[in-house]
């Protein structure tokens, strides 16, 4: 039954690390369920029915996941995209949030067409086999980067961008805590070490006032203040053009980047690149996507952080059904999920991110014309805290650089259309 429903292969796969894997996916994610309605409430959104609108958007989605593609990735409205929503198109624009959920919707109805149509999958093809390989370890720096961000281990800075944090606050002295003790587990070959981690961290949290629990149950608000709230009137305007592509160009890269990077990391990419299921998780992606849109939420991709459940050992959609369950308990265990803070899920962010790094040793170095563009892949995802710009800049530099050295025979049609409509995008959008 479970091979049926989930893909559940018992020769090679434990249910026991299945459902670990399920439940550290969704607690190195769960801070989205405070996160993404502080964002939007900034777009003047009610922030309590965008909490449930996050919940049960990320819950269908990581179903639709779970069910369908039979894959251990779990999905919810994605960091970048909800600022792009708020800050850019409603607060810099002058839009509405109405105007902004009717962008999400149309995307969400593009990619649809575009999954059913195969063109998603034919754009991963299109890409360079070792610039997909180059993917997984710039996932990995640019994970620990949001973990050491979320920690206060490295916080901004206006000389130099960034720098080492205080580490004579409680906050972060428990985040370094946490990493220590969460590698030392993973190092003794302990199972669930990261979600232990997790745990014991919360915990020792509570006397040095980092972890502050309130209540435990809690009953959902309603989605009655967002939900189906389009504006239609605009709906032809340039303006609206370009908000449904810089989403579509946002969206679309940031989930190949994280569907490759974290496919290539559990072991199920073939010697071809090719990902089992990847059609049916693209579209898992667009409803995800344009059921947000209707409930009342910025755009729903695949989450990066299902590399943590991924290293637990999770590898089938049981895991993604795990997290999705979680996500439906959230709803009103709700104050008991989110008093877990940044610093207990950091060194599960921080290690997955050690973890990813294991393909960069595909990538010769040596050999300049494709070592250079896998290099600016990996560097532009943590330094522009963006996948799809590290994947785009690296495909762009990928074919320029071919095209200066005159190598022209490797290079096949949709790499170059691909690089010119990159130079477009970042040209006019």
């Amino acid at each position: 039954m479970l091979t049926k429903i989930f893909g559940f292969n018992s020769k090679t796969m434990t249910l026991k690390k299945e459902i670990m894997g399920g439940i550290t996916t969704f607690l190195t994610m769960a801070y989205i369920l405070a996160v993404n309605p502080s964002i939007l409430s900034d777009a003047g959104m009610d922030s309590g029915a965008v909490f449930t609108a996050t919940v049960v958007s990320a819950v269908v989605a990581t179903l639709v996941m779970a069910l369908y593609a039979k894959l251990p990735f779990a999905l919810a409205p994605g960091m970048g995209l909800n600022a792009f929503f708020a800050y850019t198109i409603v607060l810099t624009m002058g839009y509405t949030w109405q105007f902004a959920l009717t962008a999400v919707f149309l995307e969400g109805l593009i990619f649809i067409a575009l999954t059913l149509t195969g063109l998603r999958q034919k754009i991963v093809d299109c890409m360079p086999l070792l610039l997909r390989r180059s993917i997984s370890p710039g996932i990995g720096l640019f994970i620990a980067f949001i973990g050491l961000k979320n920690a206060g281990i490295v916080t901004s800075n206006a000389s130099t961008l960034v720098s080492l944090g205080n580490l004579h606050e409680p906050a972060v002295l428990l985040a370094c805590l946490g990493i220590l003790l969460s590698a030392v587990l993973l190092v003794r070959g302990v199972t669930g070490a990261l979600l232990i981690g997790i745990l014991v961290t919360t915990v020792v949290g509570i006397p040095l006032g980092v972890t502050h629990f309130t209540s435990i149950v809690s009953t959902p608000p309603s989605m009655a203040p967002v939900f189906c709230q389009f504006e239609w009137a605009s709906i032809l305007s340039v303006d609206m053009v370009i908000c449904v592509l810089t989403f579509l160009f946002i969206d679309m890269f940031d989930t190949i980047g994280t569907l490759i990077g974290v496919s290539n990391r559990a072991g199920m990419v073939d010697e071809n690149g090719n990902i089992p299921h990847l059609k049916d998780a693209f579209m898992a992606d667009a409803i995800g996507t344009t059921l947000g849109a209707v409930l009342g939420t910025s755009t729903v991709t695949t989450y990066v952080e299902s590399a943590s459940g991924v290293n637990v050992g999770g590898r089938s959609g049981l895991t993604s059904f795990t997290a999705a369950t979680c996500f439906a308990l959230s709803l009103f265990l709700a104050p008991l999920f989110l008093s877990i803070p940044g610093e207990a899920t950091a060194p599960a962010l921080v290690l997955v991110g050690v973890m990813m790094m294991h393909d960069i040793r595909k990538v010769n170095f040596q050999d300049y014309i494709s070592a250079i563009p896998c290099f600016i892949c990996i560097a532009f995802m943590p330094l522009t805290y963006s996948i799809s710009d590290g994947i785009l800049m690296g495909l762009i530099s990928w074919v320029l650089i071919h095209l200066g050295c005159g190598k022209y025979k490797d290079l096949n049609p949709g790499m170059i259309i691909l690089a010119i409509l990159f130079v477009l995008k970042y040209a006019f959008l």
